[in-house]
């Protein structure tokens, strides 16, 4: 009986210890310790869970002189990646438009930072071309099938115990976030709705929202509820633009590049990302850092805070084949940072400055870089002239350009935003990058009680010479 006993005693220490290490591994689909947290954590945070951890990835635009967000989010997956989450947890969206562009010089290569390695290689083609759109990113944050319009078909199936990431990099405005087409956006709105009926599913246990565009804290502000297990940051806050960065005229890019390689956000957060043990960094540590690199906008955070507290671990996994890691603190910001409203134009004048004298391409990079000013002047006289013509030359400025105190979003009624904005397009034609600065303008007019004859009146005239845009 003895001899039994210890038998039987051996066998229950073996059984503990493989559920020991079962817990502890970083393999999605499998029981995960999800307990490590910063000091002060939640009590309910830090008990064992079963859960996985999920991740969407969107860069919500297209064309060459859009390269950065393609990068940042190819870089995101790399990261994600080599932190244990499979290619099943990983959702990417991607208009796939840059890695083989005629102008792209490394055929089949992206690069986040100059001299930067491949982060193109193995990223999933969930999404692509026009499958890029609101409602399949809604649709898909959703875990609903039925509503998709082509791509891989693949959801975010995350459950009451899991752990989900999801990153945005794009163009942004006052309320909106862009997407590839121009028809086409991410009303700020909509997309709080969506995770609400997430949150309401029981679809995770915590939520981490990274979001890279200008004005991207509208997306947020006064939106947002803090008790949704969302913890949300921003790449500006909800009146300024953010900024790309390693562009063109910067020395250590090459000459060859006439486009920017990131946002300056974006690189803060991944390139700490790179550097750092995501078991040892609290989501906390993250934001400061990312914060004061970022220093030509004010990176803004929503949500729920307690969730600050928790390791990157939670959310993106780790290399655990990394032992090297040295915690080398902030990372100087790069010598330049370009609007995100003038990237376009930079382009185009990089572009110009570099192609030979008296050749086609010169020509061509003229006419664009012409027309791109020209459709600026025009964006600039339309809004400003309807303005006038629905408040006086007086008053004007001050309703168009109004900021609403923190805590209210940009607009009251999102339904006259969208009409409105759709009734500048049809009589004043697309806003572009550019032009997105002036949404605020269009929530205002909506604030101040115009009624929709009276905006259709006025783009009408205003817009009666336009240019063709």
């Amino acid at each position: 009986m003895a001899i039994l006993g210890c038998g039987v005693l051996l066998s229950l220490a073996l059984l503990s210890l493989s559920i020991r290490i079962n817990l502890c591994l970083p393999e999605n689909g499998k029981e995960i310790d999800f307990s490590a947290h910063g000091d002060n954590a939640s009590p309910s945070t830090t008990k064992k869970d079963k859960g996985k951890r999920w991740a969407v990835l969107i860069a919500g635009s297209n064309g060459y002189y859009n390269y950065r967000h393609q990068a940042d989010i190819c870089h995101a997956y790399q990261i994600l990646k080599k932190g244990g989450l499979k290619d099943e947890n990983i959702i990417v969206f991607m208009y796939d438009d840059i890695a083989h562009d005629p102008e792209n010089p490394r055929q089949g290569v992206i690069i986040n930072k100059p001299k930067g390695h491949d982060v193109y290689k193995g990223v999933p083609k969930d999404y692509t071309g026009a499958d890029v759109n609101s409602k399949n990113f809604y649709a898909v944050i959703l875990g609903n099938k039925r509503n998709l319009t082509g791509g891989s078909g693949k959801v975010l199936k995350s459950g009451p115990n899991d752990h989900v990431f999801i990153y945005y990099a794009d163009h942004g405005s006052a309320g909106l976030l862009g997407m590839p087409s121009g028809d086409d956006a991410v009303y700020a709105k909509d997309l709080i709705h969506v995770l609400k009926k997430k949150h309401a599913s029981k679809g995770f246990k915590s939520m981490v929202f990274y979001i890279e565009a200008c004005e991207s804290g509208s997306i947020f502000e006064g939106l947002l509820p803090n008790k949704m297990n969302i913890y949300a940051t921003t790449a500006a806050n909800a009146e300024e633009s953010s900024y790309g960065t390693y562009c063109p005229g910067e020395p250590e890019v090459p000459e060859e590049y006439d486009t920017c390689l990131g946002d300056l956000y974006s690189i803060s957060w991944l390139e700490d990302c790179d550097s750092n043990d995501l078991r040892k960094e609290t989501l906390e540590k993250q934001y400061e850092r990312v914060r004061r690199r970022t220093n030509e906008s004010h990176v803004m955070q929503y949500g729920d805070m307690s969730h600050r507290k928790e390791f990157l671990f939670t959310y993106m996994g780790a290399d655990l084949a990394n032992d090297s890691y040295t915690s080398i603190g902030d990372i100087s910001a790069p010598s330049r940072a370009v609007n995100q409203r003038d990237t376009n134009l930079l382009y185009f004048q990089h572009k110009f400055l570099r192609a030979p004298a008296g050749s086609h391409a010169k020509l061509e990079a003229q006419k664009q870089l012409l027309d791109e000013i020209a459709h600026r002047k025009h964006v600039d006289y339309s809004i400003h002239k309807i303005g006038e013509l629905l408040f006086g030359y007086q008053k004007s400025s001050n309703v168009l350009m109004n900021v609403r105190p923190r805590g209210q979003p940009v607009v009251d009624d999102w339904d006259c935003f969208k009409k409105f904005l759709r009734i500048y397009k049809d009589y004043c034609g697309h806003l572009s990058t550019y032009g997105m600065k002036y949404t605020r303008a269009i929530a205002n007019i909506c604030n101040a009680g115009v009624t929709l004859e009276k905006m259709v009146a006025a783009s009408d005239q205003a817009c009666s010479k336009k240019l063709h845009v």
